[in-house]
C-alpha cells in the first residue's frame, strides 16, 4: 500500500497554531462580545421588523420598498439558521483583524456618544408607547419623527465612525443606514409599532455599555 504524503502537514499545522494563537491572544474578551443568545435575540427581533415592513410596504402598493425589506428579512433568515455560523466568522474574524486592538480614546468618545444615541432613542420609544390610540400615536410620529430620525443618524454616524475598515461590520451598518435615511425604514417602524425596534435598540445600547465599562469608564451617566 503507498504511503500517504504528509509533505505539507507540517505546514499545515503551523498555520493551524498561528491562526489559533492570534484568535487566543487578540480575540476581545467575552464582555465585548455579542453573547448566542443576544445575537439570536437580536437577529429574531430585525427579521420580525423587517418581514412586517416588506408585508406593509406592499400593502400601500410600495413593491419595490417591499422587495428591499424581503431580501434583508431573507438575509437575516439565513443568519437564523445554517448562515449562522458563516456570518458569525465573518463578524468576528473582522473584528479581530479590523478593530481588537486598535480601540483608542476616540473609539471610545464614540462609542459613550452612540450609547447616548441609543438611550435617547429609548426614551423617545418609551413615550410612544405610552400613546393609547391609533390617532395619538400618529399625531406622536407627526411631531416627532424629524427628532428621532436626526438621532438616528447620528447614531449610525457614530457607528461608521466605529467600524471605519471595510468589512462585515460596516456593511451591516451602512446597509441598515441607506433604509434608514433613504427607504423610509424608520417611519415604518414606528407606524407599525415599538415592541421590536425597542428591543433590538436595547440589545445594541447593552453591548456598548459591555466595551464601555470594560475599558475602564463610568458608564452609569449613560
Amino acid at each position: 500500500m503507498a504511503k500517504t504524503s504528509t509533505s505539507e502537514s507540517p505546514s499545515t499545522y503551523r498555520v493551524f497554531v498561528l491562526l489559533l494563537l492570534l484568535l487566543l491572544t487578540n480575540a476581545p474578551k467575552p464582555s465585548h462580545s455579542l453573547s448566542f443568545s443576544q445575537y439570536q435575540t437580536l437577529v429574531s427581533l430585525a427579521h420580525s421588523l423587517t418581514t412586517r415592513v416588506a408585508n406593509l410596504r406592499a400593502s400601500r402598493g410600495d413593491l419595490s420598498g417591499s422587495q428591499r425589506a424581503k431580501r434583508i428579512a431573507e438575509q437575516l433568515e439565513r443568519g437564523q439558521g445554517l448562515g449562522l455560523l458563516g456570518f458569525t466568522w465573518s463578524a468576528g474574524w473582522d473584528y479581530v483583524k479590523n478593530y481588537a486592538w486598535r480601540w483608542t480614546e476616540v473609539s471610545y468618545v464614540d462609542l459613550y456618544s452612540a450609547v447616548s444615541d441609543a438611550n435617547e432613542l429609548l426614551r423617545l420609544l418609551g413615550d410612544l408607547t405610552q400613546r393609547d390610540s391609533d390617532a395619538d400615536r400618529a399625531a406622536w410620529v407627526g411631531r416627532n419623527y424629524e427628532n428621532v430620525l436626526g438621532i438616528s443618524k447620528s447614531l449610525f454616524k457614530k457607528l461608521l465612525n466605529l467600524f471605519r475598515q471595510s468589512g462585515t461590520l460596516r456593511e451591516v451598518v451602512e446597509t441598515v443606514q441607506i433604509e434608514v435615511v433613504e427607504g423610509e425604514l424608520l417611519r415604518d417602524c414606528l407606524q407599525l409599532g415599538t415592541k421590536d425596534l425597542k428591543g433590538i435598540l436595547q440589545i445594541v445600547k447593552d453591548l456598548g455599555l459591555q466595551f464601555y465599562s470594560t475599558s475602564g469608564n463610568d458608564w452609569r451617566d449613560l
